[in-house]
């Protein structure tokens, strides 16, 4: 089996390495495809590779009949639009990227060429796309509806933790998704009895501050609102709040570091199907005429050992519904 950091030390390589287009077969038509990631290299490993295992299945290969140019945010929203302009300057035949932040970026960047969003929060109440049937424009892809799974995570804190009554809100202010998932988390906060907090964070360096607030504030829990950068630094938000000793609910990656509970999509899953869409418009389809997919399969990873070191007991019938028990 190949060493894992192996792997990703050669991908990164591929990634950041010398453009493939002297290497590609001057006789076949080569695609050029243009990939806008918010985060790093490191952090979307796994998900850019589903990506490119789902291509090669559709009988692409980088350096033989496609290319694929890389941008990359760091995390840096600011730097989105920049690095959008910069793939369309090089009229890539396609443009792929992912979350709210990096599809607007990247629509606001051009309307001729097609974008293919890998997955967005919501694509509809953000104003990316018309409908799922038929989204107009430049844009298609998979979506899904964060402002329902940010308040089904309240549903299930409160089934699994009754007691909680204070429950923190750990966002990104810079996502422009955060107002719809906002007002259905507010509203379930207020059917479910709960004073919702909210706690902002922009860029890792304020995650400290967060929590030490949340400590401040007496919170009983914490929920997270999903956004790349706080997927890309999980990690540091599941070993602070389990130093903190605070209960914490969120996307899937927050319980396979540390977390208690993770609700939500398998991204992986989503850009693998990107690589779809992809093909299709380079067969001549349109964005417009390519309904949008929404996400329906949603997963419960519970982390029993977490558990364990808040002192927690979690309710029988809550582990019964778990996809994945750690």
């Amino acid at each position: 089996m190949m060493d894992r950091r192996t792997f990703v030390s050669g991908f990164a390589l591929s990634l950041l390495g010398a453009p493939l287009a002297a290497h590609a077969q001057q006789s076949a038509k080569v695609a050029r495809i243009g990939f806008l990631g918010t985060q790093s290299v490191s952090s979307l490993t796994s998900w850019v590779e589903a990506l490119r295992a789902g291509l090669r299945e559709l009988g692409y290969v980088e350096g033989a009949n496609i290319v694929i140019e890389y941008r990359w945010a760091e995390g840096k929203y600011d730097r989105l639009p920049e690095l959008a302009a910069e793939l369309v300057r090089l009229k890539v035949d396609v443009l792929v990227t992912h979350a709210t932040p990096g599809t607007r970026a990247a629509k606001q960047a051009t309307t001729t060429i097609p974008i293919v969003m890998a997955v967005s929060g919501d694509a509809v109440a953000t104003g990316l796309i018309a409908s799922l049937s038929q989204p107009g424009g430049n844009i298609t892809g998979s979506t899904f509806f964060n402002p329902e799974l940010c308040a089904k995570r309240l549903e299930i804190l409160k089934e699994t933790l009754p007691q909680v009554r204070r429950v923190a809100l750990l966002l990104n202010p810079d996502n422009p998704a955060n107002v719809p998932n906002l007002q259905a988390t507010e509203l379930t906060a207020k059917s479910l009895k709960l004073d919702l907090q909210q706690f902002e964070a922009r860029r890792p360096n304020e995650f400290e501050n967060a929590f030490s607030a949340m400590v401040m504030k007496g919170v009983d829990a914490v929920a997270l609102i999903d956004d790349p950068m706080l997927i890309a630094n999980i990690k540091v938000i599941a070993d602070l709040a389990s130093v903190r000793k605070i209960p914490s609910i969120g996307f899937l990656e927050l319980a396979e570091t540390g977390g208690l509970m993770g609700y939500g999509v398998n991204f992986a899953e989503n850009f693998h199907r990107a690589a779809y869409f992809v093909d299709r418009i380079l067969k001549g389809a349109k964005p417009a005429d390519l309904p949008v997919e929404r996400a329906t399969k949603f997963v419960l990873v519970i982390n029993r050992e977490a558990a364990k070191s808040l002192g927690l007991t979690i309710p029988q019938l809550v582990l019964l519904r778990a996809d994945k028990v750690i």
